[in-house]
């Protein structure tokens, strides 16, 4: 649709919106007893309102049961990670025996890369993008670390372009196709965290399979924020965090994905805890492990309860709404939030460089932009006016319209301040 970026397109937009009413379903940080304007659920989402009311209830179910609580719990503590299959799966475009939430990303990449990091003859090396999150710089090198390997011989980095500052996928492909012979491993992040580009994660899945190697996903920006379909793309695996778009609370738990083909597999290398044994003999304390035919097998310990009770009060709503109708009114949002920045620096005479892709199709909820000059000094003024963005050195300030609490008004009255800021 077509909004005017007026306090009554907005409005008018707003009303408009099928989504609008979620909004009343989490809690906002106020500023000065007012509602900030908060796009950083790409850094920590917001806080769900039942998260409170389920881990409470966890805390009564831990004073009235003590260790019964493992089978008397409202909610069963045992078994307590399969409350998230069913709504993971359905994120990623998964089988429900293809994802379990355990553990937080990192640790699940490394668990993942001990398994499907194999470097053997000439495959030895593995390809990723330049800049990175840091966390998967330090991941990947260390593997090929412990490996006995030179990561500065063996990690082959796609940068960025100078100027635009993204990765183009053809790139990505040409190096994977100039070094087919080579690749153990593929493994780029989903969406990047910098710029709030969406890799064409089947394409380049598919040039990585048909070379030969294994492919793995970092999803931290992707996950709650774009549709995927893991499965039938043939990853191999990937890991997201929790509490970015899936509003799990700071440090929540996260998620990891291992296709069925590679599941029952006892020869496997892997890290292996009791948790990942098969669950029929379990608690016999066998002394041999058995894995669970399923991505459970990749589990350690069991489930942290607490830890995990606030992400389902955020999977409820979004099985409720459903990834389709949020990516709709993703894109929407994100081309209004464009428009406005655009118009403010029309309006104040600054340049401003949105280093985010502009076609819609190839970024999430997410708006980079640069203001060359002053954007520390931009950046700071909004933040005492209560926009919490997010400041990346060396000058890149991120936004994130989520699609599920932010409104088109939320979009306006950031473009009000920024037009005022960049005037002053």
């Amino acid at each position: 649709m077509n909004i005017s970026n007026t306090l009554e397109g907005a409005k008018s937009a707003d009303q408009a919106d099928n989504l609008s009413h979620y909004r009343s379903h989490f809690l906002f940080p106020q500023n000065q007893d007012n509602p900030v304007l908060y796009f950083t659920g790409n850094s920590l989402g917001l806080q769900a309102i039942k998260s409170k009311e389920i881990v409470l209830g966890e805390l009564e179910d831990w004073a009235r049961w003590g260790v019964d609580g493992h089978l008397e719990a409202e909610r069963p503590w045992l078994p307590y990670h399969e409350n998230f299959t069913s709504s993971l799966a359905k994120l990623v475009g998964a089988k429900e025996t293809e994802v379990v939430a355990m553990n937080g990303l990192t640790t699940n990449l490394h668990l993942l890369m001990v398994s499907f990091f194999r470097p053997e003859g000439k495959r030895t090396k593995i390809l990723c993008e330049g800049k990175a999150f840091p966390s998967d710089q330090y991941a990947l090198k260390s593997q090929l670390r412990f490996h006995g390997l030179n990561p500065e011989e063996h990690l082959i980095e796609i940068m960025p372009d100078p100027f635009t500052e993204l990765i183009e996928e053809d790139r990505i492909i040409k190096a994977i196709d100039n070094h087919k012979e080579e690749i153990a491993l593929v493994m780029i992040g989903g969406v990047n965290y910098y710029t709030g580009q969406w890799f064409d994660m089947e394409r380049i899945t598919d040039a990585a399979k048909r070379a030969g190697a294994m492919v793995g996903w970092d999803l931290a920006h992707a996950a709650g924020n774009v549709p995927m379909e893991l499965h039938k793309w043939n990853v191999d695996f990937a890991a997201w965090c929790g509490y970015k778009y899936l509003n799990s609370g700071p440090g929540g738990v996260s998620g990891v994905f291992v296709h069925e083909k590679h599941h029952g597999q006892s020869d496997i290398p892997r890290f292996e805890g009791w948790w990942g044994h098969n669950k029929e003999d379990r608690f016999q304390m066998p002394d041999q492990f058995v894995p669970i035919h399923s991505a459970e097998a990749w589990q350690l310990s069991n489930a942290p309860v607490l830890a995990m009770a606030p992400l389902l009060a955020s999977l409820e709503l979004f099985d409720e709404v459903g990834m389709t109708a949020l990516r709709e009114k993703s894109l929407s949002l994100t081309a209004y939030m464009q428009m406005v920045i655009e118009d403010a620096s029309r309006l104040s005479g600054q340049e401003i460089r949105i280093i985010t892709p502009a076609e819609t199709h190839r970024r999430g909820c997410q708006i980079s932009i640069s203001v060359p000059g002053k954007g520390k000094e931009v950046f700071g003024k909004l933040s005492a006016a209560g926009v919490i963005a997010d400041w990346r050195e060396p000058d890149v300030i991120r936004l994130a319209p989520v699609p599920l609490y932010n409104s088109y008004e939320d979009v306006y009255q950031f473009g009000q301040l920024l037009t005022r800021y960049l005037k002053d």
